[in-house]
């Protein structure tokens, strides 16, 4: 995280993102949640690389690990265009560390009370992380499992623009290629816990993933998800593994032998003051409320299935589901505005409210277009146009489809009421997948190409 802020500070993303932006989109029920005045946003972020680091060295662990998850949950809940799988991960991992004495050993706190220091700590710590990491390699594989991803794209259309890359480059196109990088990535998310919970398998799974983490960062370039990945799944190796290989490094090779033979007694001695635990009174209440968090986060990646269509189309159920790089999408919205006293028509310009990035995010999402149409109205309304109608002619194509109408250019937007109710404003998808990727440059960092031509209509 100290990384991810440095970035955000060297690429100037804390004032793009936060500061500039006329407009905000927001998660429902959190319309309340606005960013810090003046520099706020800088001492903000500041602020969450210092207490990244004091985590990291395990200093007013209990304190820093409260601080950093409402101060990170913040800044994921400012601007829904800013949603990253990896954001969302980092915040349910911080709300866990909550819980998980993870300061017992080698941290500053253990070294300054002494009364913290310990060797073991309860088996659901490490559980408790090991079934969180599983939840996103398994639902990713889950979400894989779609007629596109099956017939090889968008990867066919990623991997289209990277043929003068380095070793992959002569191969991008080969029809070999595609399916094995689409049916390798499937594979992967789907085994890859099972093979690291099962000792036989654990060292070749591991080098598994850090070559799978390793290719999607030298490929898509998708910041610190990768590598935070990576270093998570060493939760899923033998929990003194640090402290094995550190002994390792520094003892000769006859220490070494002597203490093989000594492992049997060792492990007999940890078994006897495993048995000899006794739980906190707090130890329960936690675990009822961990069982809730998994309920939930077992519930969310389903519940799209209520919903009719193809989720990577009408965005329904897509959020916190882990529907990592599955899709490009490719969307044009103009907004038009309607004085109902008058009938008089105004086309706006939505380059002059949001930036590139929310821009391209909202063309393609129906929530984030109904927001921002709700507020063409209410600034209308400032403007001496009360009861505005907005409308918006938008079409989309989904993994390289012909483009189509994704929103009913009849509809009032102003009054639409959004729920959980399937949005029936949202039109089904209905263009045939050809296989054969369109021209145009894509954008597999993102896992979406570039809005083309206006996202939104002209100068009002």
């Amino acid at each position: 995280m100290m990384w991810e802020v440095w970035r955000y500070f060297s690429y100037g993303w804390i004032a793009s993102y936060w500061i500039e932006p006329e407009f905000n989109f927001t998660y429902a029920g959190f319309r309340w949640v606005e960013p810090w005045p003046g520099d706020g946003m800088y001492y903000h972020m500041i602020g969450l690389a210092i207490l990244a680091c004091l985590i990291m060295v395990g200093f007013l662990y209990r304190i820093a690990t409260v601080l950093f998850f409402l101060g990170f949950s913040y800044v994921f809940l400012l601007e829904k265009a800013q949603y990253l799988n990896h954001f969302y991960f980092i915040i349910l991992i911080a709300f866990l560390l909550i819980f998980i004495p993870a300061h017992r050993a080698f941290s500053v706190d253990a070294y300054l009370w002494p009364k913290l220091r310990s060797q073991l700590i309860p088996a659901w710590s490490v559980w408790t992380l090991r079934a969180q990491l599983g939840i996103v390699y398994f639902f990713g594989g889950v979400a894989k499992l779609n007629a596109d991803w099956l017939r090889g794209e968008p990867m066919r259309l990623w991997l289209g623009d990277l043929y003068d890359f380095p070793l992959i480059g002569p191969h991008v196109e080969k029809e070999w290629f595609v399916y094995g990088m689409s049916y390798g990535g499937l594979l992967f998310d789907l085994l890859v816990v099972p093979l690291l919970l099962w000792k036989r398998t654990r060292v070749a799974a591991f080098l598994a993933a850090a070559f799978f983490h390793i290719m999607n960062s030298w490929i898509f370039h998708i910041g610190i998800f990768p590598w935070f990945s990576l270093a998570a799944t060493t939760i899923f190796l033998v929990p003194d593994w640090p402290r094995r290989a550190a002994a390792w490094a520094v003892e000769d090779r006859e220490a070494k032998e002597a203490k093989a033979a000594e492992e049997p007694a060792a492990e007999q001695a940890a078994a006897e003051a495993t048995a000899a635990y006794a739980p906190p009174a707090w130890e329960k209440p936690v675990l009822v409320l961990l069982a809730v968090h998994f309920a939930v986060q077992l519930f969310l990646p389903f519940r799209h299935w209520f919903y009719p269509g193809n989720v990577n189309w009408t965005e329904e159920g897509h959020r916190f589901a882990w529907h990592m790089k599955l899709r490009s999408k490719d969307a044009i919205a103009r907004f038009i505005a309607r004085d109902p006293a008058t009938g008089d028509l105004f086309e706006v310009d939505a380059a002059e409210r949001l930036n590139y990035r929310q821009i391209r995010k909202m063309a393609g999402r129906p929530d984030m277009i109904l927001e921002f149409a709700r507020y063409i109205a209410s600034e209308m309304e400032a403007n001496g146009i009360p009861n505005a109608e907005v409308r918006v002619r938008a079409a989309a194509s989904l993994n390289g489809r012909q483009p189509q109408v994704f929103i009913d250019p009849n509809v009032n937007l102003t009054e639409v009421k959004w729920g959980l109710a399937p949005s029936k404003w949202v039109l089904p998808l209905h263009e045939p997948l050809h296989g054969k990727p369109p021209e145009g440059d894509g954008e597999p960092g993102s896992g979406e190409k570039p809005v083309k031509g206006r996202a939104a209509g002209a100068g009002s």
